[in-house]
């Protein structure tokens, strides 16, 4: 175990790679913490989470047009009964995996918008999220839209942190990115006990730098891990079975990577801006079974959270906004899925939200080759974001100023 130094283990563990522990270049939970001694966050400052759910989560089976003669009759087995939804009023529901959301949309505090799209819309998971995270819908470019606020704003990368294992395309900017803060578990080398672990994390006086570094990155991982083992721990009774969706990224962690950025809103962090993601909405089979079981993970990790912001103060200045690449197509597939759509619904929750329905609900009988027909441009939903949430120019940031008005 002499031999074994903390940089090595470092690097069997799976912690980091030599390269980015030369450049210094990974940044830990501990760094995001640091933050919370600058002066540059003003006292009415927001806090945007942004929730990517990849794969094409299926807006028709969040939520439900129950009313509508053309629904049942395209959704065949898929399709839920109207006494099976939870109503929001005489023709929508919500699933009645999305109980909380339910709650928080009586108590107006969820905001739901219709219709989300942009024109010529792409049933490619790939480029309809590149569409997504550049908000460049004729021609997705190379710099992410919250990177370009980034880029604005100025400053430090951990103004907007990911907690997702790759920084995702919506944080990178033309002159900087955000900070990508993974939360894997330690995966620890063969005959490596517990017991040293916390001896590791600690650093030695007179030690280089990049040494002392290593002993701070370890350290923090340590902390992570314990919290994420404390969460499944303590979320051991909830059904997280695996759904039947294909692996279109995401983390099925949503918990673990809220419960993260609830802390540091706790802590009073300078981070602005906080990505997260779920996975496994490509349900081209057996989609309905499946689907409530990821809608019930969703709807407990985005409420737990909610309830958790909204008794601080600075937790009362977090707005939580939801959205996936695409929804799926009206008529249900012959597998009991449903395939690639467009339009879909996005979820905006949180204390400063006035809740509501707000855009025009696409109809059933008008159809683009089948997909819905959008009636909100996804540009709408990230203006009025930057603007009341970020205090922002969205001009500047998306060349689109059209705003929703009164959900914030």
């Amino acid at each position: 175990m002499d031999a074994l130094t903390r940089r090595k283990f470092l690097i069997a563990s799976g912690v980091a790679g030599g390269a980015a522990l030369a450049a210094g270049g990974a940044w830990t939970l501990r760094d995001v913490f640091d933050t919370a001694t600058w002066d540059d966050r003003p006292g009415d400052a927001r806090t945007l989470v942004l929730v990517t759910l990849y794969g094409g989560n299926d807006g028709l089976a969040n939520v439900i047009p129950y009313a509508d003669p053309a629904y049942a009759p395209a959704r065949h087995q898929l399709a839920y009964r109207p006494e099976e939804v939870l109503k929001l009023d005489d023709t929508l529901g919500l699933n009645p995996g999305l109980a909380g959301l339910k709650r928080m949309f009586d108590a107006k505090k969820l905001a739901i918008v219709r219709g989300v799209g942009y024109p010529k819309p792409d049933h490619s998971h790939f480029r309809s999220m590149d569409i997504w995270q550049t908000a460049q819908p004729d021609r997705p470019g190379n710099t992410g839209w919250l990177g370009r606020w980034l880029d604005a704003f100025g400053g430090d990368p951990r103004h907007a942190v990911s907690f997702e294992p790759v920084l995702p395309p919506l944080l990178a900017g033309a002159t900087t990115a955000g900070a990508a803060v993974p939360v894997t578990g330690l995966a620890l080398p063969n005959g490596v006990k517990p017991e040293v672990l916390t001896a590791f994390g600690r650093s030695s006086d007179g030690e280089p730098p990049l040494q002392a570094r290593a002993a701070r990155a370890f350290a923090d991982l340590v902390e992570v891990d314990a919290l994420i083992h404390s969460v499944d721990d303590h979320d051991g009774d909830e059904d997280t079975s695996t759904s039947s969706g294909t692996a279109t990224g995401g983390r099925s962690d949503l918990k673990t990577q809220l419960d993260l950025v609830a802390r540091c809103v706790e802590a009073n962090v300078a981070t602005r801006v906080f990505s997260v993601s779920l996975g496994g909405f490509d349900l081209h089979a057996e989609e309905r079974n499946s689907q409530e079981i990821l809608l019930k993970l969703l709807d407990s990790a985005l409420t737990t959270f909610a309830d958790r912001m909204a008794k601080t103060e600075a937790g009362r200045k977090v707005v939580i906004a939801v959205y996936s690449e695409f929804g799926r197509r009206v008529a249900a597939n012959g597998s009991d899925g449903t395939d690639h759509g467009t339009a879909s619904n996005m979820f905006i929750l949180g204390s400063p939200v006035r809740g509501g329905l707000y855009g025009e609900q696409p109809g059933l009988a008008d159809l683009d080759n089948g997909d819905l027909k959008f009636t909100t441009d996804f540009r709408k939903v990230y203006a009025t974001l930057l603007h009341d949430v970020l205090a922002a120019d969205p001009g500047q940031i998306l060349g689109y100023q059209d705003r929703l008005e009164g959900i914030l």
